[in-house]
């Protein structure tokens, strides 16, 4: 228990083939380690925008709320679960939807193994190592795409042209469902407002 907690997840983000093999085939991965994860990550990016130097945080605290950054990272991680799901089930996708989560709740890791040390960090550097932070980050979230991109091949059993195409097709239908989704709330609160509109006038006229 304690290697699928610790060693798996270190394991996977040096050896991505192998690691995700044994997600797809061997049983491997837990759905108790992907939501911490997750959670470490959304701890780690509060950090990082309330905690870090002044060299590199630009987060203006009077309009700052800690559970809309919350969302900023589970939304689009939702989004992309789901997305890809859709998308791969119409193109002979061999993943199911538990193992499209943990393939990208693993895939966070180097974002949180980055994050964390870099957060401190940014208090005792000056103006000339602030490449360095971005440098880091980058390399975070470069590393991320590419676990990203290995289990997405992997547990679907894509090859490399396939698994880029099905993974534009995922952000393209991400655009299409944040789009909808603005939509349908615009008409919702514009509903609201006729509705509240024909209520003042009814109480005017009576």
């Amino acid at each position: 228990m304690r290697q699928d907690f610790i060693k798996f997840p270190l394991h996977l983000i040096v050896h991505p083939f192998d690691g995700y093999w044994d997600i797809k085939f061997e049983g491997r991965g837990r759905f108790k380690v992907a939501a911490l994860l997750i959670a470490l990550l959304v701890l780690a990016r509060i950090a990082q925008r309330e905690y870090g130097g002044y060299l590199v945080n630009y987060t203006d605290m009077r309009h700052y709320n800690s559970l809309s950054e919350a969302l900023y990272v589970l939304v689009p991680l939702a989004l992309w679960c789901v997305s890809n799901w859709s998308m791969t089930t119409l193109m002979d996708g061999e993943g199911k939807f538990g193992e499209i989560v943990k393939a990208t709740a693993y895939a966070v890791l180097p974002l949180i193994l980055i994050y964390v040390p870099t957060t401190i960090a940014s208090h005792a550097m000056v103006q000339q190592e602030v490449a360095f932070y971005y440098l880091l980050n980058s390399i975070a979230a470069v590393w991320c795409a590419w676990l990203l991109f290995v289990g997405t091949m992997t547990v679907h059993q894509y090859s490399v042209g396939k698994t880029v195409f099905t993974m534009l097709l995922t952000l393209i239908v991400m655009g299409i469902i944040i789009f909808l989704a603005l939509l349908f709330f615009t008409l919702v609160q514009q509903m609201i407002d006729f509705l509240h509109n024909l209520y003042l006038e009814y109480e005017y006229r009576n």
